[in-house]
C-alpha cells in the first residue's frame, strides 16, 4: 500500500505577559492548513496563568488577544483542548464563547 507524504507548513504565535522579567501568563497559537477548508485554523496550546495572578484578567486578555489574531490570520475556528481536571480553564473558555465540542485523544511518544 502506497502511503503518500506531503509536508504542509504552518506557523506559531506566542501570547506572553511578564512581570519584572518573569513569564506570569502565556498561550501558543498554531496557523494550520487541512484539506477540508481555503481557511486555515488556530490551534490553541500551553494557556497557563500563574496561580497567583488567576483571577485578575490576564487569561481572559491573552486570549482575546489570540482571537483577534486568529480572525486576523482569517482562521474559520479555533480548537483549545483541556483536561478534565481543568474545570477552571472551561469555565473560561465557555465565557469566552468556545463551546464543547468533543473528546481529545492523546498518544504520549
Amino acid at each position: 500500500m502506497l502511503i503518500k507524504k506531503r509536508i504542509i507548513e504552518g506557523k506559531g504565535i506566542k501570547f506572553s505577559r511578564e512581570i519584572n522579567r518573569k513569564e506570569i501568563a502565556r498561550a501558543f497559537l498554531y496557523i494550520l492548513h487541512n484539506d477540508l477548508h481555503k481557511q486555515p485554523f488556530g490551534f490553541l496550546e500551553d494557556v497557563f496563568v500563574d496561580e497567583s495572578f488567576r483571577g485578575k484578567g490576564i487569561g481572559t486578555a491573552i486570549l482575546n488577544k489570540v482571537m483577534k489574531e486568529a480572525k486576523k490570520q482569517r482562521c474559520y475556528k479555533i480548537v483549545a483542548t483541556s483536561r478534565y481536571s481543568r474545570p477552571e480553564a472551561h469555565r473560561l473558555y465557555k465565557r469566552l464563547c468556545f463551546k464543547d465540542w468533543g473528546k481529545e485523544f492523546r498518544l504520549d511518544l
